[in-house]
């Protein structure tokens, strides 16, 4: 928000427009900028100086707390302060109407995409269909209309940062995602597979221990390597464990989302046309090579930016 103020400088009063806003240190950074009268702050001009300096302070930042390497360069690292801070002011900008509106749009994307890379057969319309008017398509698979309510759900959650990095609430999670479905809740009893990856997941009885393990990593590590890193590194570790009957990958993509929701980032969409370039990144990172799934979820994290959140604000 931006407010003015006089200044006395050698015994002239002028007029400035001000802004403060809090890095992710928590450390505030206050801004200001001199202007003619008091409807001047209001301005284009004025919004753009201050949305630039903004981005250049945690920029900076960002490049000071994290080590560039080739994939998270400085270029790249510079990008996702830009957006994450663009993304930040445009939920401001928004009414209470709009972001409702953007966020059920989201949603319904969200959860089409999501449950598509899982095999769900539900089109974008039907996936409408059941979630904006509570209708449920003729002929359709009740299993797959409840996954469908049931991901809403979940990003419901999300987006009411009712989620946490705790054992609790990824079982809370995986419990709304399989709600109505016949999946037995909590950990798995059996061993299972990963599909389209050659991998043995974690076997049941180390299933808690392994989870305990990674949220352990994930609390040491938040605020010490990229949020985009920690996410990544998080939700690949999380899909080797594979540690429900089913609903791993939905769960999966819920946390992180989470990770960089909590971090102030915008959330991913990954297209039902990425699945296999999704499988080949996760598996790529089985075998060591974590850059291919890093460099994915910067991809995509960028693009649900340009082409879903920014094109909403264009059309507004």
């Amino acid at each position: 928000m931006v407010s003015t103020a006089y200044k006395i400088i050698n015994g002239k009063k002028y007029l400035y427009a001000e802004h403060s806003f809090r890095l992710p240190d928590g450390k505030v950074k206050k801004l200001s900028k001199s202007i003619k009268e008091e409807k001047d702050k209001d301005s284009k001009e004025v919004k753009d100086y201050f949305l630039e300096k903004q981005v250049k302070a945690y920029q900076d930042y960002a490049l000071l707390k994290y080590k560039p390497d080739s994939i998270l360069n400085k270029e790249q690292i510079k990008k996702l302060e830009s957006i994450r801070v663009e993304y930040k002011e445009m939920l401001k900008r928004f009414t209470k109407k709009q972001i409702q509106d953007i966020l059920d749009r989201f949603t319904v994307n969200f959860t089409y995409e999501s449950n598509a890379i899982e095999g769900n057969s539900l089109t974008l319309k039907d996936v409408t269909l059941i979630l904006g008017e509570n209708l449920v398509p003729k002929d359709k698979d009740l299993r797959e209309v409840y996954e469908t309510r049931n991901t809403r759900e979940a990003v419901e959650l999300l987006f009411n940062n009712k989620i946490k990095i705790t054992i609790k609430d990824i079982l809370k999670i995986q419990a709304v995602i399989v709600k109505d479905t016949g999946v037995t809740l909590g950990f798995k009893k059996l061993p299972n597979y990963i599909k389209m990856r050659n991998l043995e997941t974690t076997p049941p009885e180390k299933v808690e221990e392994e989870i305990n393990k990674l949220i352990e990593w994930y609390d040491e590590n938040q605020g010490r390597i990229h949020p985009l890193k920690l996410a990544t590194e998080f939700h690949a570790r999380f899909e080797r464990i594979h540690p429900f009957e089913d609903g791993n990958g939905r769960t999966g993509r819920i946390l992180l989302n989470t990770i960089l929701l909590e971090e102030d980032y915008p959330p991913i969409i990954i297209r039902k046309t990425a699945r296999v370039a999704y499988f080949s990144s996760l598996e790529a990172f089985d075998s060591g090579h974590k850059g291919k799934l890093e460099r994915f979820f910067l991809d995509k994290l960028k693009q649900t930016f340009e082409n879903f959140f920014k094109v909403y604000v264009k059309y507004l």
